[in-house]
Order: structure tokens, then C-alpha cells, then sequence
């Protein structure tokens, strides 16, 4: 994985695309950012990126049918959702369905590049 690993955002508002690209890219990383979890399945970032961070509720294809899709298409993309209206309902199924985190908005800095760095880690390997 290259040092500076590519991290794509996926959320309807511009406002929290734009800061959370510009915070992500002060700790390293490069950012791709979308307005749409269709805009984003139709780039072929799926294939690219390192990692996918994605809003819950948003017009048209949610972050959780978004999960759904790459997950039938067995994209492995680590995923943290964000959302300003999380439930434990919300957080139990995506959690359930391998999302790394759900966080909640707003969220400290520090908290999304902990779960980010904890996300692109290598998988360990078996133990004999």
C-alpha cells in the first residue's frame, strides 16, 4: 500500500466532502470525493481507493445499500460511515455487514485517522 494511500468520500453535503477531504489530506492521505454513493460506483473507485468513507443517509443510493452493493460485487474496501443521525440500529448493521465504524458528526479528528490508520493496517497474518 503507497504512503500516502487514496481515501474516498462519499456525501451528498458539499460542506462536510470538502472538510473532510482537507483534514484527511493534512494527515497524508489523498482524497477522491463524491456527492453520491452513484457517482462514486460509477468512477471505479471501488477498485482504487484504499478505504471509503461514507455518510448514511443521503438522497437516492444510501451508504448502507452503497455497503450492500460492494459487498455483492465482493469489493473488500474497508468502509467508516459517518452519520449525524446514527442509531444502534444503524451502527448494529453495518457493523454486522464489516464496516469498520459508524462515526458520529460531528466527529474529532483524531477519532476518524484513528479508525482510518486502524483500517488500511495489513490483515495479520494466521497464526500456525
Amino acid at each position: 500500500m503507497p504512503d500516502n494511500p487514496l481515501i474516498a468520500i462519499v456525501d451528498d453535503d458539499e460542506a462536510v466532502r470538502t472538510a473532510t477531504a482537507s483534514l484527511l489530506r493534512s494527515f497524508g492521505y489523498r482524497t477522491h470525493v463524491f456527492a453520491s454513493a452513484t457517482e462514486f460506483l460509477a468512477s471505479g473507485m471501488d477498485r482504487q481507493a484504499a478505504c471509503l468513507i461514507t455518510d448514511v443517509r443521503m438522497p437516492g443510493m444510501d451508504g448502507m445499500e452503497l455497503q450492500q452493493v460492494l459487498i455483492a460485487q465482493n469489493c473488500t474496501i474497508p468502509i467508516l460511515f459517518m452519520s449525524a443521525y446514527s442509531s444502534d440500529t444503524v451502527r448494529q448493521r453495518v457493523l454486522a455487514a464489516g464496516a469498520v465504524c459508524l462515526l458520529e458528526k460531528p466527529f474529532d479528528s483524531e477519532v476518524i485517522v484513528r479508525h482510518l490508520r486502524d483500517a488500511l493496517k495489513p490483515p495479520a497474518a494466521p497464526s500456525d
